[in-house]
């Protein structure tokens, strides 16, 4: 066979960068950047050149194992799919429907055979127990959507590409490559802001990788960005710097937003967040000065205690900078694939609670720190079975000892996933799908946040064997067999499961926004699967443009400016400016991420160790000295919850009070087979998580500024 070059998206995270795969007798020989790429133009980071290692992994899963007395036995598919009916059938009957629960893990969104059959799939079982990596750190973001625009994926992007000043508060896009901001090489587009007179700016406890690179850092203390927020929007108010706007003029109750900031002024606020008055001044000023400027906040702002008033205050406060739905402002994208609309009759919450904490459902799910209690608290409705999908729980979850509790007491467990981990080890049968260079790919999720409107298909670079199955192969044959409902139900569903996810795809694209049946008439030069094969490259749309009103999904088609959930849980917040009482766990503990590292079983591919990927406890200078700790001892993490192990790192690029540990690290069960994973196992954050401690209002999980304290682990002398 001819040695080719096939073009491809990696799909390791939301950049959505561009790979030049060089392929040989159906094996990769290298992986590069595109450089003809529309959207990346030739970038490319670690993980895209890791798709080879990811293909070759020895141990990686090919086909169905099931758990026996004596190990893990190779089974047939006809037989993995018998036992899988057989068993849920069982616990259906013996249980009801929402004794069967489901986890899915934040590899489905990149993975497209998963993303267009997984709600079909999940709805043919007709539970309300299901659950989704995305309450661990997304929700919040979800439910401002949904209470200020009326759709849960109705999610603003900062327009990168022509920004003069981004304040960027709680996220590091150089090692995220943008969440919930898909921009491929975001160095280069923070030192394009920069050569044009630009600033960008980074408020954080930690020195990040995005901070190295901006204009101007300051470190404020973990969970009080919420009162920053406040004192910005009160800053605007004291200097009269609310422009009348489109969006202004479309959202209600500005004065009660106004009122509500008063007591929340820069010198209140200052001694309590670490960020001076003069500061929050200077900060204020460049955002009223520069024509073009954005807040922009994700993951530190999420993953706390006041996660949805943090994304309530920054989306209001590029309301009153009268910079949302404006060009090189906050913008809406318009994808070839218009999921917004598609989906707009599935954006619902709070219709139902769940059985043990009575937490609320938010776009159909529970957050995914009740799973363990849900469980193992019995009852009606007690979930005795479980499909584990591309996720793990077991390290991503809060309270892990209890997750993996939960895990062990189930009665059946199913995992669509291609490793043993630290989760699926757990299971009973697992099906393993075809990953990576082996599946087709198109990014209909991430085009939604994307920060330019642009359209790109992958065919498969590489063929599978007889004995694997696809993704939407493994969950179209679930849903058929487990399938409930009435006989026309069950036609409709019989049908749609045997559809290939590229005629799915074809059929969006002919009808969406731009396809050939987008409009009233036909166009000629529109949108359809057949054109994006042509264009290996990708499509260039449009660019961002105004969409209000049009699409806003509220009932009035206005901007709801003080949703009265958020205004109610405002009440909680006056408590910070009550100085705090020396806690038994003094620290703070927040995460941190790795551009080498997205999910856990990255961890396993050999090109992705070593570099900056390192699992180490991240201290001040100051809080080392006193608590004795040299750089690189072994230090035990402990709180309420447990204790870790862990290398210390001192440093002044956090702030003092404040520790920082990554997330997804903790590779040493017993059962796991990930060999270069356990060779750098690297300690469990979540092993100190409370899985109570969330966001009231979006109940996700409140991971940062956790508390903590630190002892040094004695020499034993024997």
């Amino acid at each position: 066979m001819s040695q080719t070059i096939k073009y491809r998206t990696c799909h390791l995270c939301e950049a959505m960068c561009g790979l030049a795969i060089e392929v040989k007798d159906n094996e990769v020989i290298s992986i590069k950047g595109h450089q003809e790429d529309i959207y990346s133009k030739g970038h490319i980071c670690p993980k895209g050149v890791a798709l080879k290692d990811l293909h070759n992994d020895p141990n990686r899963l090919k086909q169905p194992i099931k758990k026996t007395v004596s190990g893990w036995q190779p089974i047939s598919w006809e037989e993995a799919f018998d036992i899988a009916e057989q068993e849920f059938k069982k616990i259906r009957k013996k249980y009801g429907n929402n004794a069967i629960g489901t986890y899915t893990g934040n590899p489905t969104v990149h993975n497209t055979g998963t993303a267009i059959t997984l709600y079909d799939t999940i709805n043919a079982l007709n539970t309300q127990n299901r659950f989704a990596s995305h309450s661990l750190d997304s929700v919040p973001v979800f439910l401002v959507n949904q209470m200020m625009f009326g759709h849960a994926m109705m999610a603003p992007v900062p327009d990168i590409d022509h920004l003069d000043y981004m304040l960027i508060i709680g996220a590091n896009p150089v090692a995220s490559n943008g969440s919930f901001m898909s921009t491929p090489n975001i160095k280069e587009k923070i030192k394009t802001i920069q050569e044009k007179g630009g600033k960008v700016v980074v408020i954080d406890p930690r020195k990040t990788e995005t901070a190295n690179k901006a204009s101007e850092h300051y470190f404020i203390h973990p969970e009080k960005d919420v009162l920053l927020l406040l004192a910005i929007i009160n800053e605007l108010v004291l200097q009269n710097a609310i422009p009348s706007s489109k969006a202004l003029l479309l959202s209600d109750h500005l004065e009660e937003l106004k009122a509500m900031v008063l007591p929340y002024t820069k010198e209140i606020v200052a001694p309590i967040t670490g960020i001076s008055a003069e500061q929050i001044t200077h900060i204020v000023n460049d955002l009223i000065k520069y024509p073009h400027s954005v807040v922009y906040g994700r993951l530190g702002v999420n993953t706390q205690t006041y996660g949805t008033l943090c994304q309530w205050l920054i989306t209001s406060i590029n309301i009153l900078l009268g910079q949302l739905d404006e060009k090189g402002g906050l913008m809406f994208t318009l994808p070839a694939i218009d999921y917004v609309t598609l989906m707009a009759h599935e954006s619902k919450m709070f219709r139902y609670s769940s059985r043990v904490k009575s937490y609320k459902e938010i776009v159909g799910e529970f957050p995914t720190a009740t799973l363990a209690d849900e469980i193992l608290t019995k009852g009606k409705n007690q979930i005795r079975g479980f499909i584990s999908i591309a996720g793990n729980p077991a390290r991503s979850a809060p309270n892990s000892p209890l997750v993996e509790k939960a895990l062990e007491d189930l009665e059946f467990m199913l995992a669509i996933d291609m490793y043993v981990n630290e989760t699926t080890q757990y299971a009973d049968l697992i099906m393993p799908p075809a990953v990576g260079l082996e599946t087709i790919h198109y990014s209909f999720v991430l085009h939604m946040i994307a920060t330019r409107n642009t359209t790109k298909f992958s065919p498969a670079p590489l063929s599978i064997s007889k004995e694997q199955r696809y993704d939407w192969q493994i969950m179209g044959e679930l849903q058929r067999r487990l399938f409930t409902g009435n006989s026309l139900q069950r036609l409709k569903s019989n049908i749609m499961s045997r559809i290939h996810p590229r005629t799915k795809l074809d059929l969006a694209l002919k009808t969406g926004p731009y396809g050939v049946l987008g409009g009233r008439f036909l166009r000629k030069n529109g949108l359809s699967l057949k054109r994006l094969k042509q264009k290996p490259e990708g499509i260039e749309l449009s660019p961002l443009g105004p969409v209000l009103p049009k699409r806003l999904f509220t009932k009035n088609k206005r901007i709801e400016l003080m949703p009265q959930l958020f205004v109610q849980e405002m009440k909680k917040v006056k408590q910070l400016l009550t100085p705090q009482k020396t806690e038994l766990y003094p620290l703070k503990l927040i995460g941190r991420r790795h551009l080498r590292s997205n999910n856990s079983w990255m961890h396993n591919l050999p090109v992705l160790e070593g570099g900056s990927r390192t699992c180490t406890m991240m201290i001040h200078p100051d809080d080392a000295t006193i608590r004795g700790i040299e750089p690189q001892e072994m230090v035990e993490v402990y709180s309420e919850f447990g204790a870790i192990s862990i290398e210390a790192e001192i440093t002044t690029n956090i702030i003092q009070g404040t520790i920082s540990i990554p997330h997804g690290w903790g590779h040493y069960g017993v059962g796991v087979q990930m060999e270069t994973a356990k060779r750098n196992a690297g300690a469990n954050i979540n092993q100190l998580m409370d899985h109570d401690r969330l966001d009231a209002l979006s109940y996700n999980m409140a991971f940062n500024g956790h508390p903590v304290a630190i002892r040094k682990i004695e020499s034993v002398i024997n």
